[in-house]
């Protein structure tokens, strides 16, 4: 028996007005069998970095041929151009904007503007193209319209520059790029970027001029209140605080710097 096709939903919509489920509406009014999946619509309103970081956390944890709807489109009736993509497996439909240069790092990537109107509704207005333009685009990709079939190519998607870490020196140095619900500090520092410098030994972590001490493998290992590092989930460097928040605490957020060294070993 066939899947059902998949499409992830990544917005800044917020759950208050009925944006949401209006997109909802016009994807499964044209491929109903659809199984819509809402990963954030919590993303930061207009914010394309922490759009970035949510989608790119959470693809590659679905299914090959899903489809990846994320709008987060400061520029909404701009010049600035809709498309698709394929990319690793899978699909990517939203604004050229640099939210989806994480799919521009894998090999053999594909995308297409948006631009043929059988493949949009019929009337698009300047305000939201996210019912308008990218919900149609991906359910016709669900019910299975070929990507090439929605516009021209696009060979220059726009790159949005990234945080990354480097190292300075016997140093690692990186910042703060992002806040999770729980007030967690993420950084742009990577579990690759820490093996790099330590080779699988201890690190000590320092955020401003205040130091962490040594990575924790939990966060029960962590005394109550006190900020403390950890390797999370995604793969990158976390700042927490059990039972609380890492930014409250801190009085810290987007922009930090953070600095890694190799921790001294007792002789």
């Amino acid at each position: 028996m066939p899947r059902a096709p998949i499409i992830t939903l990544t917005t800044d919509f917020g759950l208050r007005d009925p944006f949401v489920g209006i997109v909802k509406g016009v994807i499964l009014g044209i491929c109903r069998e659809a199984l819509l999946v809402d990963l954030t619509h919590s993303v930061a309103a207009q914010d394309i970095l922490e759009g970035r970081l949510a989608l790119e956390s959470a693809w590659h944890f679905f299914p090959e041929g899903s489809i990846h709807l994320a709008v987060v489109d400061p520029g909404v009736g701009s010049a600035r151009r809709a498309i698709a993509m394929r990319a690793g497996g899978h699909y990517f439909v939203g604004p050229d904007n640099g939210l989806f240069t994480f799919a521009l790092e894998t090999q053999g990537w594909s995308a297409f503007g948006i631009e043929a109107p059988t493949y949009r509704l019929p009337a698009v207005s300047q305000t939201f193209h996210g019912r308008d333009i990218f919900a149609p685009a991906a359910a016709h990709l669900a019910a299975g319209v070929a990507l090439e079939r929605l516009g021209p190519p696009v060979l220059d998607p726009v790159r949005l520059p990234f945080p990354t870490a480097r190292l300075e020196g016997d140093e690692l140095v990186g910042g703060v790029i992002g806040m999770d619900c729980f007030g967690n500090l993420i950084t742009s520092v990577t579990d690759a970027d820490i093996d790099r410098l330590t080779s699988g030994g201890p690190v000590v972590v320092r955020l401003g001029s205040r130091d962490l001490g040594v990575l924790v493998t939990h966060y029960g290992e962590a005394e109550a209140g006190v900020p403390r590092p950890i390797l999370g989930s995604s793969g990158r460097l976390e700042i927490f605080v059990r039972n609380g928040s890492a930014s409250a605490v801190l009085g810290e957020s987007r922009g930090a710097g953070v600095r890694l060294r190799r921790a001294l070993r007792p002789r």
